[in-house]
């Protein structure tokens, strides 16, 4: 029996690395992320080696179901490692294995909430060729009716493809701006949050193919009045959501005000664009923290003031985030 195991990794472009990805055939049903081979792949092609000594190794580290395929075929996350099997320096997932572990006992979840614009050609979907949409912003957040909403065909089949894969899809919706859609990873602990996010981008572009629509991860992909692209982390660690746990997470945002431009620089590319001070943004200048507050750098949800205990939000983030990146940061900071 024959089963197509699609081989998924980052490449070394920056500063946004995109998803590269190709179709191993074994000759058996996998039923373990540990029974799959090593591959091979030519580094020179996504700027992750010279064209003289241009051989990497992909790196198997999870995997699920292939909805798109079905049976037994699957979707494997890999780590790109050099011809030794030492990390590469694109591999960002190996540190945060090495986080994760060390901090394990504070039991650290995630919940990624993704933003993104589907393009149809230079504009976002449902805009007119030229110009923009006849309203502002404003009657398109969570909205319906065709006057609102555009490519919810592909949304809605995105969604699916991600329950059937067995990922912890919390929820979608539509954004502030036309085109503009968001769908939820987790909670989830670091590395599954991250390695669920990375695959359901990569089922996100490739169905686009079908439907002839771009997905575009740049954090203010149109210019002017309208919202830009986040990527929210929700976070929290067993002592914030225990009794009492208001108090860590007020000690956890006083540390993350100690280290902005460590976050900063892990939160995504042209972030400058997005964290303005406007459209529901602190500005990348600026570092604050408060309950319901979506101008805040960090917003503590009402439910979790009022029970004192749950989690955190940081609205940093970038659409086009390394999830990896973020993550480790988080936990670097608010667990040492």
């Amino acid at each position: 029996m024959k089963i197509k195991a699609e081989y998924i990794w980052i490449d070394g472009y920056e500063p946004t690395a995109s998803l590269r990805s190709k179709t191993k055939v074994l000759n058996n049903k996998i039923l373990s992320v540990s029974e799959l081979p090593s591959w091979g792949f030519d580094g020179s092609s996504t700027l992750q080696a010279e064209g003289g000594d241009s051989d990497c190794k992909l790196k198997p580290v999870w995997m699920c179901p292939d909805p798109l395929r079905g049976g037994d075929n699957i979707l494997v996350m890999c780590e790109v490692c050099n011809p030794d099997g030492s990390p590469h320096k694109s591999n960002s997932r190996a540190a945060l294995v090495e986080l994760a572990d060390k901090f394990k006992d504070h039991k650290p979840w995630f919940g990624i909430e993704q933003e993104y614009t589907l393009m149809d050609g230079k504009q976002p979907a449902g805009w007119p060729e030229e110009g923009f949409p006849e309203r502002p912003q404003g009657p398109y957040y969570c909205s319906v009716g065709s006057e609102n909403v555009a490519a919810r065909g592909m949304v809605e089949d995105h969604l699916d493809l991600c329950l059937e894969a067995g990922f912890e899809i919390s929820g979608i919706n539509a954004e502030v701006m036309l085109g503009q859609w968001e769908y939820q990873v987790g909670p989830l602990p670091a590395l599954e949050v991250c390695d669920q996010l990375w695959v359901a981008r990569w089922l996100l572009e490739r169905i686009g193919e079908d439907y002839g629509l771009t997905v575009e991860l740049h954090p203010k992909p149109i210019k002017g009045d309208w919202n830009g692209s986040g990527a929210h982390i929700n976070y929290s660690t067993e002592s914030m959501r225990a009794e009492g746990g208001i108090s860590v997470i007020n000690e956890a945002c006083e540390k993350l005000g100690k280290e902005v431009e460590k976050h900063i620089a892990a939160y995504g590319a042209n972030n400058d664009e997005r964290l303005t001070g406007d459209h529901e943004t602190c500005s990348i200048n600026e570092f604050k923290y408060g309950v319901s507050d979506r101008g805040a750098s960090i917003r503590i949800p009402m439910d979790v003031a009022n029970e004192g205990r749950g989690y955190l939000e940081d609205r940093r983030p970038a659409s086009n985030v390394d999830p990896y990146k973020a993550c480790a940061a988080l936990i670097d900071t608010t667990c040492s």
